[in-house]
């Protein structure tokens, strides 16, 4: 795992080590979720659908996890970059995966979402497929 995601992951696991700090509904998982929202928003995928350019933190999180490490860790990840997009895409797919390792199904609400997400993403660049509209009347990709 990159060093720079590691440290990440190490701020603010130690910060929500204290009840203090956490929010109602609150998973440890929540922190690679987050992670990997933040990674999504940093590498502006071409191919995302254009209802999904950027993944909104929660406000919760946002309230709780201090302002200096969000600072802190938003350098951290701004820091990370790649020659194309792939291997972007590529790196937060491994990181999500590594990350799901650590926890139990019943902790993976959020990064299985995040997952199912990107791994569309994923596809999108290996078939080189433009990314199509979504249809919020039936829900469907056209």
């Amino acid at each position: 795992m990159n060093n720079n995601i590691e440290k990440a992951l190490e701020i603010w696991h130690k910060r929500y080590e204290d009840d203090e700090h956490q929010y109602s509904e609150f998973e440890p998982s929540d922190i690679e979720y987050f992670i990997g929202c933040m990674l999504y928003n940093h590498f502006a995928f071409s191919k995302a659908v254009p209802t999904m350019k950027t993944i909104d933190l929660s406000y919760d999180f946002l309230s709780t996890c201090g302002d200096e490490e969000y600072e802190e860790v938003k350098k951290m990840i701004e820091s990370i970059t790649f020659e194309d997009e792939k291997e972007a895409v590529d790196f937060l797919l491994k990181f999500i995966q590594d990350s799901r390792a650590k926890y139990t199904p019943s902790e993976l609400y959020l990064l299985n979402r995040l997952l199912n997400h990107i791994t569309l993403l994923s596809e999108r660049y290996e078939n080189d497929q433009e990314p199509g509209q979504v249809n919020f009347q039936t829900l469907k990709f056209k």
